[in-house]
């Protein structure tokens, strides 16, 4: 159907209804498509149609929107507007591909169209369609070679390519344009200079960057960032005295700051350990209070020298009374010997500040304060926590809570060891009585909210949390909206270990949901960016979207899901009607009936509980209507919601794994977890191909990784057993386990594995699972070998322990009811607070009180069984 051409009345009111959404007046927009529509003439006029529905998509009518829309496009195949439309209803939808389509479509009819080329380039970078990207920004800096928004455009398209220096030369041909006084300053001119000097850094000019900064020096505003560079840009040059000379005056500014250390140390290139020690010497008579000079040698001297400095170190920061002194040394416990000193210094201080309030009876000065020796128990108490001493690390902090019962960290430090005790049920205690002495404190709430949810308490934790959400909304439901993933991630493991799968599920989902967001919320920063001139962020913005889903709460939540999924594979949840008819098949008729009245009452309680629910929810609902009336904004589609029922209960609970798995398989390759969870998923799916790319990943990252051994052996016997494999699959399969075995079976390569890693508890492990799996008539020779606890066996930790203790519960090692006792009873010795290992009938005993009535302290009842 031809184009139809309104007159002039109609013209005019389509322009308005343009006008009307424009500026967000939905409803009087429809009056005038009204206006138009109702003239008989006009009764299809396409774009007018397609503008409609175009109105009442941002009404939230999403149907009757895409209907309209097709039928204006039916009508109108040729107009740029309908393909235009279109284009922004499949946009508002997320459907980008789509949407890309349509916008080309619209192109075709209107070639020069600016706003096309526009929404064009949004979706191209959104979906990092780069040569596209560039293509549309050079159609619009022929269009509009005035706009500052084309260049820019333009050079940022050629910076993603990697063509640096035709960015540079771009971004230089624009800078040129720019009427700029020397003495003036301009932001955003700044901005420009910034970025045209990343650009030529990154594209290798490092002589030329620093021309550029020196030339420019007094048009940029953000003078650290020029200091910074330029010290850097020296470095690289190899002009090491002038860089000196740079870092130097940073240190100045800041002497605190670490990288200036490191870039001084850089440029000076001391040869020695004495003449690197020189250069902080200096420093601590330039900044004689400065903390990080002092530290910054520890990490490479030794010996004497290093006793000396820690010496002056720790004094300072126990005088001050400085909290985070424990964690500013900690990287230095990897080195045993330093470890060893720092204990002997420290519990120097304690005995010699007990008996004369000096570090040293020999000092010739001062008496220290009391708190100095409250600061030093405080270390202490996270020293032997730090190194397994649980019980001495107790001592300490009981006797520092003793001295002074309102410090809030030292009631932190409590909670920190029973966590790592393994008692998590009493850290929670303590968590929650460190959050009653400072109810107002977020960061203890937050930190009492993740340890109650450690425990299994989530109500609790709801609780917590709810003091600092908004009001009017469920805790649980303002968390969500404000993406605190923190919350939700533990949530999702305190449900796994309960086993509600579902509500465990539907967290990990959130925070899917909650990526895909954030992917989508950057599409507001390409113009925006481009209009502030922040042209470096929004790089870095670019290029941190790319790898999103590296981030530590996605791999969490993404992990977690596909245990989950992998367990529902497994063993699935029987559906509650079935199993009612298989239980009630052999009831007497008195008996039936007395089960189904039980079942109207309880069915008549969950209604009524289902009822208020449903009145606090809509609700809650009227609320978010009416704030989203009052915004009056563009909305989407609702997502789907999400119930935990419906989730545990998938049908296909492998490929909704395999979902949360295509991430992690490509931006977390360095971890063995990706590929070994990889491997579980293929190996339930009976991919073979797909198998063995997950066991070479992962063995090229690890090969001796106590799990990577048991996929190995469970892939080998596999491989073996399979029968209906194609020749050209079974011919690699040979080729590839023949490079990955040698010429032994499974049994033997099981046992070689064992001979390599005799000493070490969770290859033991490892290596019992597969024996028993590959002949479970082994199964004594697999307890003796998992069970071992001697003190000679490397890797011995709670963790490992709890582990060994589930494997002889799970099956994995068969029947093994009373090795599991046995063993707990012994583990129960090494680890006495431990609530994994502690006897039967413990948690009844406890009374946990996390409402601030204190039961009976944990240590005494762990000594006493």
């Amino acid at each position: 159907m031809p184009t139809v051409t309104l007159p002039p009345k109609e013209n005019a009111l389509f322009k308005r209804i343009l006008r009307c959404y424009e500026h967000k007046q939905y409803r009087n927009g429809l009056k005038f498509c009204k206006q138009i529509l109702s003239n008989p003439k006009f009764a299809e006029h396409g774009e007018t149609l397609a503008m409609k529905g175009l109105t009442l998509n941002c009404l939230g009518k999403k149907e009757e929107a895409y209907e309209l829309v097709r039928r204006g496009l039916r009508n109108d195949l040729k107009s740029h507007v309908c393909w235009h439309v279109y284009g922004l209803l499949q946009r508002s939808d997320k459907k980008y591909d789509e949407a890309i389509k349509c916008y080309r479509n619209a192109l075709k009819w209107d070639k020069d169209n600016l706003q096309i080329l526009r929404d064009l380039s949004l979706l191209q970078i959104q979906m990092r369609d780069l040569e596209g990207y560039r293509e549309t920004r050079y159609q619009l800096l022929q269009l509009r070679p005035a706009q500052r928004a084309s260049w820019i455009g333009y050079a940022i398209a050629y910076h993603l390519l990697e063509d640096y220096e035709m960015a540079a030369k771009i971004i230089e041909e624009f800078r040129k344009t720019q009427q700029t006084s020397p003495d003036k300053v301009d932001y955003e001119y700044s901005e420009l200079l910034l970025y045209q000097n990343q650009v030529l850094r990154e594209a290798g000019l490092l002589k030329e960057a620093l021309e550029h900064l020196t030339t420019y020096e007094k048009q940029i505003c953000d003078k650290l960032a020029v200091e910074e560079t330029r010290g850097e840009l020296l470095l690289n040059l190899r002009r090491f005295e002038e860089s000196a000379d740079v870092y130097r005056r940073l240190q100045e500014r800041n002497p605190e700051n670490w990288s200036y250390y490191r870039g001084l140390e850089k440029a000076l290139k001391p040869a020695t350990t004495e003449e690197r020690l020189k250069i902080y010497e200096e420093a601590w008579v330039k900044y004689p209070k400065g903390l990080v000079p002092r530290r910054l040698p520890l990490n490479f001297l030794s010996g004497e020298k290093f006793r000396e400095c820690l010496d002056k170190y720790l004094r300072m920061n126990f005088s001050k009374g400085c909290p985070p002194v424990f964690t500013t040394l900690k990287p230095l416990y990897q080195d045993k010997d330093k470890v060893a000193i720092i204990e002997e210094l420290v519990v120097g201080y304690e005995t010699s500040l007990n008996s004369c309030r000096m570090f040293n009876p020999n000092d010739d000065g001062k008496e220290e304060p009391p708190t100095t020796l409250l600061w030093v128990q405080y270390f202490l108490a996270q020293h032997y926590d730090q190194i397994g001493q649980q019980t001495l690390a107790l001592e300490y902090i009981n006797a520092a809570i003793e001295s002074t019962p309102t410090l809030i960290e030292l009631f932190l430090v409590k909670a920190k060891i029973y966590k790592h005790a393994g008692n998590i049920r009493e850290a929670a205690r303590w968590m929650d009585e460190a959050q009653a002495l400072d109810t107002a404190d977020r960061f203890i709430n937050s930190k009492c909210a993740k340890y109650l949810l450690k425990a299994g308490l989530v109500k609790e934790a709801e609780e917590m949390c709810s003091k600092f959400t908004r009001e009017g909304a469920s805790a649980v439901e303002n968390l969500n909206e404000m993406q605190c993933m923190w919350f939700q991630t533990e949530c999702a493991l305190a449900y796994k270990s309960m086993k509600k799968y579902g509500d465990a599920l539907k967290k990990c989902h959130e925070i899917e949901r909650h990526f895909v967001e954030i992917t989508d919320d950057q599409f507001d920063f390409h113009t925006y960016c481009m209009r502030k001139m922040t042209l470096r962020s929004y790089v870095d913005l670019l290029k941190l979207e790319d790898v999103l889903r590296m981030h530590p709460f996605y791999y969490k939540a993404a992990s977690t899901a596909i245990q989950i999924y992998l367990n529902l594979h497994d063993n699935p949840l029987i559906d509650d009607s079935k199993e009612l008819q298989a239980d009630t098949g052999n009831l007497s008729d008195k008996e039936l009936k007395k089960l189904r009245n039980k079942q109207r009452r309880a069915q008549k309680k969950a209604q009524l509980e289902e009822e208020k629910k449903n009145a606090e929810k809509e609700k809650q609902l009227k609320n978010q209507k009416k704030k989203k009336e009052d915004d009056d904004e563009e909305i989407g589609g609702p997502k789907e919601e999400l119930i935990p029922e419906k989730l545990a209960k998938v049908e296909n609970p492998l490929d909704e794994a395999v979902k949360f798995l295509n991430p992690l398989k490509n931006l977390v390759k360095n971890k063995i977890e990706t590929h070994l969870l990889a491997f579980e998923i293929y190996f339930r799916k009976e991919k073979f191909l797909l198998m063995l790319q997950s066991v070479k990943r992962a063995s090229a990252i690890d090969p001796d990784h106590p799990w990577l051994h048991q996929c190995l052996v469970r892939f080998f016997k596999r491989v073996s057993e399979a029968k209906d494999l194609a020749e050209a699959v079974r011919t690699v399969l040979k080729q590839e386990i023949s490079r990955l075995f040698g010429d032994s079976n499974a049994k033997s390569f099981n046992q070689a594995f064992l001979s390599k890693h005799s000493d070490s508890i969770p290859h033991r492990l490892a290596a019992a699972k597969s024996m028993y799996y590959l002949d479970p008539s082994t199964q004594k020779k697999a307890l003796e070998l998992a069970t071992a606890l001697d003190e000679s066996l490397n890797s011995r930790s709670i963790q490992i322990c709890t582990e060994v203790l589930e494997s002889l519960h799970d099956g994995s090692l068969g029947d093994a009811t009373e090795t599991a006792e046995s063993y707990r009873a012994e583990c129960h010795k090494i680890y006495k607070y431990t609530l994994a290992f502690m006897p039967p009938g413990y948690e009844e005993n406890m009374k946990i009180a996390v409402n601030g009535d204190i039961c009976t302290e944990t240590e005494e009842l762990a000594n006493d069984m």
